[in-house]
């Protein structure tokens, strides 16, 4: 079983290791219609950012959209005198489409799994 249990991690490692995370950019935009340029990331940025402003002022309201590859990213939000900042992050390709929080799977950790429940299973069959 420790064989099987190294290759599968070993390959495991390789396929994270090559892979380029993707987001969508954008430059403040006014509409997240405007922010669907799929970018893949330079090596090293592992998160997704998404920076939204809205600001009230007599009856308009106005937004600016920013979507880029970072190195590190923590979300926020900040009010100041009407007017709302929100920094939303994620890990996963594409996961900024709308600048909410996306929860989903990398494909080395299904892969990962998958082997670990085959693994499991071709020993107990044998």
């Amino acid at each position: 079983m420790a064989p099987h249990l190294s290759i599968l991690l070993l390959a495991a490692l390789c396929v994270g290791s090559a892979y380029s995370l993707q987001c969508y950019t954008c430059t403040q935009q006014t509409s997240n219609s405007n922010c669907k340029t799929a970018t893949t990331c330079p090596s090293g940025n592992g998160y997704c950012q998404t920076a939204v402003g809205t600001a009230s002022a007599g009856g308009i309201t106005a937004t600016v959209i920013t979507k880029t590859c970072e190195t590190s990213c923590s979300p926020a939000t900040v009010t100041v005198s009407g007017a709302v900042g929100t920094v939303s992050c994620c890990t996963t390709d594409l996961c900024n489409v709308s600048g909410a929080i996306s929860i989903k799977s990398s494909y080395a950790a299904i892969v990962l799994v998958m082997g670990i429940i085959l693994m499991f299973f071709s020993d107990s069959l044998l």
